[in-house]
């Protein structure tokens, strides 16, 4: 499988299992199907609520022999009450505990959003801790302290925009390795892109066939009829192509599914390949949607909304 490679020649594999929205009863099937049909890839996260079940999987395909833990990339993020330097290690320290792992492949700042500690998901505006209080650039100390003592071996952010990576570009010693964002035909990111390649930062694509469903074929990925017209060409899925066409831009990708079938057939994506008129006419799709819309975060009275958040794309 292609690889994603980072300077210390570590790599992560392009494709990985998604496990956002995944049922704590399973989770556990389908992170040890997905290591049995190939995968070395297991993109986790604190709020997700189900790291104990995967790494129960995961020890389960160790066990089992299946696969070593130096052959696996495993991913995860801090969540927002956790934001500040002191706080970033003990959140660290418990998702190692329910992952059952000594480290982390990658530790992310999972949004530029702060919310006070005893807070998990926000009702009222005063749940929050605007930037103005608590930058990044001081959580992102704690990120670069749990990096130095080797409990994650790369740091990187989520759901950042480029005026977020710029000022804590200013204002890091080790700059930021990823940036997992919502990436798909529908949202091409390309101004992100351009910009993370100028950086050296690497893109994952989070939702990159969707996210939910979605009953307006006008917004559907998988319905979209030029998908659909590559799919039946090549003899694939539809969402094989969208997987593809995000690889060939060497975006990782990282779908989401516990169901044995296409979790398979997500990984097979690897094998379709696409011309450069294949991928521009893919490009061309562009409707500018974005399936996690983040007004979650939008409170009256709260410093946070969703256009803040976005910002430059």
């Amino acid at each position: 499988m292609k690889t994603i490679k980072f300077k210390n020649h570590d790599e992560m594999p392009i494709l990985g299992l998604g496990t956002f929205r995944s049922q704590p009863n399973e989770v556990y099937d389908a992170v040890l199907t997905a290591i049995k049909e190939g995968y070395r890839h297991i993109d986790c996260a604190a709020i997700y609520g189900n790291e104990s079940e995967v790494g129960d999987a995961i020890q389960e395909a160790i066990k089992q022999g299946i696969v070593k833990r130096e052959n696996l990339w495993v991913t995860s993020k801090l969540w927002n009450n956790s934001h500040g330097q002191e706080n970033v290690l003990p959140a660290l320290k418990k998702t190692l505990e329910d992952l059952k792992l000594d480290y982390l492949d990658l530790y992310l700042v999972h949004w530029p959003v702060a919310l006070k500690h005893d807070i998990v998901m926000p009702s009222k505006g005063d749940d929050f801790i605007p930037l103005s209080e608590l930058p990044i650039s001081e959580t992102w100390k704690g990120m670069e302290s749990v990096l130095n003592e080797g409990l994650t071996r790369h740091i990187g952010v989520s759901n950042f925009n480029t005026k977020d990576l710029e000022n804590l570009w200013d204002k890091s010693n080790h700059k930021p390795e990823v940036n997992q964002v919502e990436i798909h035909p529908l949202l091409p990111q390309n101004e992100l892109l351009e910009y993370s390649n100028q950086k050296g930062i690497h893109l994952t694509a989070y939702a990159p066939i969707g996210s939910g469903g979605n009953a307006e074929k006008s917004i559907s990925i998988l319905e979209n009829q030029t998908i659909l017209k590559l799919a039946e060409e090549k003899n694939c899925s539809p969402a094989q192509i969208a997987l593809a066409w995000n690889m060939a831009r060497n975006i990782s990708v990282i779908p989401k599914s516990t169901n044995k079938k296409r979790i398979a057939q997500n990984f097979n994506a690897t094998a379709v390949e696409l011309s450069n008129e294949e991928i521009k006419e893919i490009d061309d799709i562009n409707l500018s949607h974005r399936f996690i819309d983040g007004k979650f975060w939008e409170f009256e009275g709260g410093p946070y909304t969703a256009e803040g958040i976005w910002g430059a794309k």
